[in-house]
């Protein structure tokens, strides 16, 4: 097949909610256009890390050329693009969904339409996709196709005939899932001779050869040998390899407009290789750059220390490896009085911070303290209303004296639930500082709520929370954050009067209270009893608005008085009074590593 016959390509995405079958269906495709022979075949594919099969995620985007031979008796190639399946990587979504024509909609034939199934449609339709809607396992004994079918009818307005059910566990229907593909997905438009012009949606760290950008070209063709240019960063490379993959490379001379590969470069920092950027020849550069390029920002900030100080090295190592293959982390070294050294981590979300936290204890063996996760905020001053502090870390958050006011971003979420647990659900929302916004029904017993969450808020532990109060049956969703004025303060934790950075926090006025109180009652029983009182407070600036003490050990200097005169013994409880005092003004007070993993789990 010629590469520049593009009414035979198709370039399309799989698009679900978590665990609704997406990495199955990809790899019934590959079985069945026979892209890889039985004895390489295995579950989940395309997901290469451990970590992915194990929670049955996909976390990093995938791309792979298919071959197929249509009832037309023609040759398609179909180039699938593997999307990430959650919330946390929404850009990288985008810009997946950006470089097919159109995406296969996957909805479970039991559980029907869920939060993020909604989520990425949008998405889709943003990038103007053609929607091909599949009812997937069908050979479940609770499987209702009938009633999910419908669910789509109502939603996308399509006809139920349009709807293919198939269960990509069994095969059954795959067969039709293909034949819609070629039929229903737009063949890619583009001049194979005007100047190259090619989106990264992807990029893999390769420890030999460099970055590797996954790219598909829009117009223009890519040869090998190529000096090439990012528009983005301005940077040149030269293309000492492109080709197409399978579930390895495969070197080609040229890719043309239509086609999805990559291309090697002695790219050496992934950073370089930002997701969304324009690739274009030197020789001869496009006038007009890709849209919808934009830089990506973590959303949630938490400190990673060493649990032993000597590891401190170790774990920068570590951090720098997997920086490799995820640019969206962002690492700044910073110091905590009562952890040491360590570093400011950014992540995209807090799936994103647990699987990197997994990541490194797993494969680089490292032991960990984390801080409790941050948003960033902005805070605006007093005096000056265009002087903006961006605030990450509560230890960087101004006095309170020079505050004019402070802006924290709020997300846009969608909650799916049975009607029978609306209530729960405004109960947890006005908590959590929701603001309500719409109830609508996707069928008689489904219901899609709307609200407006501050970030902080749902990033802690407001997932597990919703799906305790609705047994497991709701859905969440949320999309990217938007910044409105809030009530929010720093709360410091005191012992004996010396602050714990670590422990501090910026919280809302409202809840400080309650947090402040149970972090003193939580510190208490954790922290070992000393010689001397310690004193446990939480403060707002130099307003203490809770205390705890743990009392001191003591010793009964009295038990050798076994009579006499009450003076005698007065006076051996003095002296030790004054010992005691004098050891507190020494004294250090050894928090234990359950104290930093209890303020994660404290109830705001």
């Amino acid at each position: 097949m010629p590469v520049a016959d593009l009414n035979k390509i198709r370039n399309f995405s799989i698009i679900a909610h978590i665990d609704h079958g997406k990495s199955t269906l990809a790899d019934r495709l590959l079985q069945e256009t026979k892209t890889l022979s039985s004895r390489e075949m295995k579950a989940q594919i395309l997901d290469s890390m451990d970590l992915e099969r194990e929670r049955g995620i996909t976390i990093k985007a995938h791309a792979i050329r298919l071959d197929y031979k249509a009832s037309d008796n023609k040759i398609y190639q179909l180039n699938l693009i593997d999307t990430p399946g959650h919330v946390d990587f929404t850009y990288e979504v985008s810009r997946s969904l950006s470089a097919c024509e159109g995406a296969i909609l996957v909805v479970d034939a039991a559980q029907g339409i869920e939060a993020q199934t909604l989520s990425n449609l949008y998405l889709a339709m943003e990038n103007d996709l053609e929607i091909i809607p599949i009812v997937n396992k069908i050979d479940l004994p609770a499987a209702d196709p009938d009633r999910v079918t419908l669910e789509i009818v109502d939603l996308l307005g399509c006809d139920p005939s349009d709807v293919i059910c198939c269960s990509a566990k069994t095969g059954e229907g795959i067969s039709d899932v293909l034949e819609a593909i070629v039929a229903g997905v737009p063949a890619p438009v583009g001049d194979p001779n005007a100047p190259l012009r090619a989106m990264i949606f992807d990029s893999v760290f390769d420890t030999y050869r460099g970055v590797m950008p996954l790219i598909r070209i829009l117009d223009g063709t890519l040869y090998k040998n190529d000096k090439l240019k990012f528009l983005s960063t301005q940077k040149e490379y030269d293309a000492d390899e492109v080709g197409y993959l399978r579930l390895d490379q495969v070197p080609q001379k040229k890719l043309s407009a239509g086609e999805v590969g990559y291309f090697f470069g002695s790219i050496k920092d992934v950073a370089d290789t930002k997701i969304g950027d324009t690739v274009t020849t030197v020789a001869n550069p496009t006038s007009e750059a890709i849209g919808g390029f934009v830089d990506v920002k973590p959303m949630v900030f938490s400190g990673l220390y060493p649990a032993v100080a000597e590891k401190f090295s170790d774990l920068r190592d570590a951090l720098d490896k997997l920086k490799l293959n995820d640019s969206s982390l962002t690492i700044t070294p910073e110091t905590s009085t009562a952890l040491g050294f360590g570093f400011r981590v950014g992540f995209l979300g807090l799936l994103h911070m647990e699987i990197i936290t997994e990541r490194l204890q797993r494969e680089y063996d490292q032991t960990i303290i984390n801080t409790v996760p941050n948003v960033e905020y902005h805070v605006f001053d007093k005096y000056d209303e265009n002087k903006l502090t961006v605030v990450d870390n509560p230890a960087k958050m101004p006095e309170a004296g020079d505050i004019g006011r402070v802006e924290e971003p709020y997300v846009d979420a969608t909650i799916i639930v049975p009607d029978e647990y609306i209530g729960a659900i405004m109960k947890l929302g006005t908590e959590r500082r929701g603001e309500y916004k719409t109830t609508e029904y996707l069928s008689p017993h489904r219901a899609s709520l709307s609200y407006s969450f501050p970030l902080s808020e749902i990033i802690f532990d407001f997932y597990d929370k919703l799906k305790s109060c609705t047994r497991g049956y709701a859905s969440f969703d949320y999309g990217m954050p938007f910044y409105k004025r809030s009530d929010m303060i720093k709360l410091d934790v005191l012992l004996n009067n010396d602050p714990v950075d670590a422990l501090s926090v910026i919280i809302h006025r409202e809840h400080s209270y309650r947090w402040g109180m149970q972090m003193c009652e939580k510190l208490r029983s954790l922290i070992p009893r000393q010689m001397y009182d310690v004193a446990i407070q939480s403060a707002i600036g130099n307003r203490v608005i809770s205390r705890s003490t743990v009392k001191a050990l003591r010793k009964n200097v009295t038990a050798k008085c076994y009579g006499g005169d009450i003076s005698r013994k007065r006076k051996l409880l003095e002296n030790q009074k004054k010992g005691k005092k004098r050891m507190k003004q020494f004294g250090t007070v050894e928090i234990p590593q359950e104290a930093f993993l209890a303020a994660l789990q404290i109830e705001k």
